[in-house]
């Protein structure tokens, strides 16, 4: 009985996230950047905001804009704006990203970088989730200076 019920109740919970990731949905998330966990050349503490906004094309695929602004130790402060391409593998809430974003870095460094990432979405009710991801900004134009990983921590929203 008991084995009976857990698989009836993993069945209706599955069935309830993919919903998320059907085609025509749409995404906004708001993520905390960097976290004091981001390494790179001479980083410190750094701190950023991070708003994203997609739209899922076909299920499971989803296109999106970004738009970050961090500010790190000694008054550096960075404006970045993207975009990429998110799947979420086999619908259970792992996802992975592609993108690219312009950074702007005081006092007057442009990086074009690549942003791959990996994260997984706790899903709070079937609009909210919990979106802790782990990012790597892979600078084309001054690898040394303009590459680092990091963590972030983000709430998304399906509408």
């Amino acid at each position: 009985m008991k084995k009976s019920l857990l698989t009836l109740l993993l069945a209706v919970v599955s069935l309830s996230a993919s919903a998320q990731f059907e085609k025509f949905t749409s995404y906004l998330n708001t993520s905390l950047t960097g976290l004091d966990l981001s390494y790179g050349k001479d980083q410190k503490l750094s701190l950023g905001l991070q708003v994203t906004g997609g739209y899922f094309f076909e299920d499971a695929w989803m296109v999106y804009g970004r738009f970050g602004y961090e500010h790190q130790y000694k008054s550096i402060d960075n404006v970045k704006m993207g975009a990429g391409l998110r799947y979420y593998i086999m619908q259970n809430g792992l996802y992975m990203n592609m993108g690219v974003q312009y950074e702007h870095r005081e006092p007057n460094f442009n990086y074009l970088q690549l942003t791959p990432e990996m994260g997984y979405c706790f899903y709070l009710n079937h609009y909210v989730s919990i979106e802790p991801a782990v990012y790597y900004d892979l600078c084309l134009n001054k690898f040394s200076d303009g590459s680092k990983v990091g963590l972030k921590l983000g709430f998304g929203f399906y509408f």
